[in-house]
């Protein structure tokens, strides 16, 4: 392959804010510019060049990035060219895979221009690695800074979250300011006034909804925030736990309490809750859409009200596990009297949802304990235990007789490498022309090719008929391991079941289980 080039150029955020604007750094057209000439100068045709705009170095999703990442994977050039390390990345796990690892197993070469790394040049590899933990001290203090910023921009008491509360809008004038939004303010002032009149959480949620009150998540999406995509359409609908929170936010009386969470380390995408004492509460830094008194009354009604519960001495074993058939949303768990039943929850919150379907606990355990026994007819039958010994017995014949055929495959190969060494020999010592010496290398080749060949369809087969063999004796295990359960318990749902799916009414209820094997 020609040298074929893959420029890359970042821009993030920071590089904007610089205080001299001119900087390389803080253009892609200057970067695109050095790159380019760089690349003249040395005659390397460029392939594509792949730009990421307001995007930080210890961002591992850019857009650019990951094409340029797919056709290096599809060898469509040899070198990729960056102005400095850290345009191409910051984090030094990245470094690691890609500059150290994948590029070469792909014969891609990495250069950046002013800080002088090559990945052709023996020695280099120091140089890139101490770069790479520059930049990733650079991101740690960077991430503390920030932190710092935020807590300080928190206890002044401004705002710092990406979507406004839902009833607010960010200022426009003052950055981290909250204002009402009159289009949905209203509907948090109901939700108020429906609790206080003694309606519940879940039925206000099916008050909304048949209302036709856009959601939370669908009120940013209409706003055009960019929300994350709900695979399941239901989660798109208010439900009882949006209506909790709402509840108990106390934005809706004019404070701020922010910092609940936390990220551990700045890599972490996954926020943790924070220790109440490390909450930061400031008052009356906005205007209230809930007034004081039905702010308290709210707190009274719901510190008072208790959910009764009729089956405190047994955990529910099927949590999380039941799934209605018709919308594919879990079920949740309700009571009659001393009775556990599960009913759709989408079903709960609209009817337009979902027709729903409702089973009692004892109906779901009858059906698993049913298939139990099939389970115990089929596995524990004499006939088909000297069936699967026979078949298990006649796969490890053959996986015996593929690994002498792969033995023997694998010494012929040997000893045509043997004859091969011989041939550059008997040339040597003029034994061989090179007319005889061409042609009997090419036959000794062809021959090499056919038995390595050979070795990797017979390989293939014996790692299949290990996989199969041995997920039949798992499978074996674990449904005697099942079997000898007593009681269909949380550990038993937990090892054993995937999921349940639970359709129609009484008459013509079906109940599938999937198991983990």
């Amino acid at each position: 392959m020609n040298n074929k080039v893959a420029i890359y150029c970042r821009l993030s955020e920071e590089d904007r804010n610089k205080k001299n604007k001119s900087d390389d750094s803080s253009s892609i057209q200057s970067q695109k510019l050095m790159l380019t000439e760089y690349a003249f100068e040395r005659h390397w045709e460029i392939f594509d060049i792949y730009s990421d705009e307001d995007y930080a170095g210890s961002v591992r999703n850019r857009p650019e990035f990951n094409r340029m990442i797919s056709d290096a994977d599809a060898r469509k050039f040899n070198i990729v060219l960056c102005k400095t390390q850290s345009r191409f990345t910051r984090e030094l796990e990245i470094v690691e895979k890609y500059i150290h690892h994948i590029f070469p197993e792909l014969g891609i070469r990495f250069v950046s221009v002013v800080d002088n790394i090559d990945t052709d040049i023996a020695g280099n590899k120091k140089t890139r690695q101490i770069n790479g933990l520059i930049n990733e001290w650079y991101l740690e203090d960077m991430s503390d800074s920030i932190k710092s910023a935020l807590r300080t921009r928190m206890k002044a008491g401004y705002f710092i979250g990406s979507f406004p509360p839902y009833g607010y809008k960010k200022d426009p004038d003052v950055k981290g300011h909250l204002i009402i939004d009159e289009q949905v303010a209203w509907v948090v002032k109901e939700i108020f006034d429906l609790y206080i009149q003694g309606i519940g959480r879940s039925k206000i949620a099916r008050i909304l909804n048949e209302k036709g009150i856009p959601s939370p998540a669908q009120y940013y999406k209409l706003k055009g925030f960019k929300t994350r995509e709900y695979r399941n359409k239901n989660m798109m609908f208010w439900k009882y736990y949006t209506v909790s929170h709402i509840l108990q936010n106390e934005v809706y009386i004019g404070n701020l309490v922010q910092g609940q969470t936390y990220n551990p380390t700045y890599k972490s995408k996954h926020s943790i809750p924070s220790s109440k004492e490390n909450w930061i509460r400031v008052e009356n830094t906005h205007e209230a859409i809930i007034d004081k008194e039905t702010w308290d009354l709210t707190r009274t009604i719901w510190e008072n009200k208790t959910r009764p519960c009729y089956v405190t001495e047994k955990p529910n074993p099927f949590s999380g596990t039941l799934v209605c058939a018709k919308c594919g949303y879990k079920m949740i768990t309700g009571y009659n009297k001393h009775r556990r039943y599960y009913r759709c929850g989408s079903a709960k919150f609209s009817k337009t949802l979902c027709e729903g379907t409702t089973v009692f606990e004892s109906t779901v355990k009858k059906a698993v304990l049913q298939e139990m026994e099939n389970l115990r007819q089929e596995y524990c039958d004499e006939n088909y235990v000297i069936k699967k010994a026979s078949v298990l017995d006649k796969r490890r014949h053959e996986m015996e007789s593929l690994e002498q055929q792969i033995q023997t495959l694998q010494k012929k190969t040997e000893e045509t490498d043997s004859y091969i060494k011989s041939l550059y020999v008997d040339k040597l010592k003029g034994l061989l022309d090179e007319s005889q010496f061409t042609e009997l290398y090419r036959q000794f080749g062809n021959e090499k090719k056919d038995l390595e060949k050979q070795i990797n369809a017979l390989s293939l087969r014996l790692s299949q008929l290990f996989k199969i063999r041995s997920g039949d004796i798992d499978k074996i295990k674990v449904i005697k391991e099942l079997l000898s359960f007593n009681d269909i318990d949380r550990s038993f749902v937990n090892h054993f079941i995937e999921r349940i799916e639970i359709d129609g009414t009484k008459k013509d209820r079906v109940i599938n289980i999937y198991w983990k094997f």
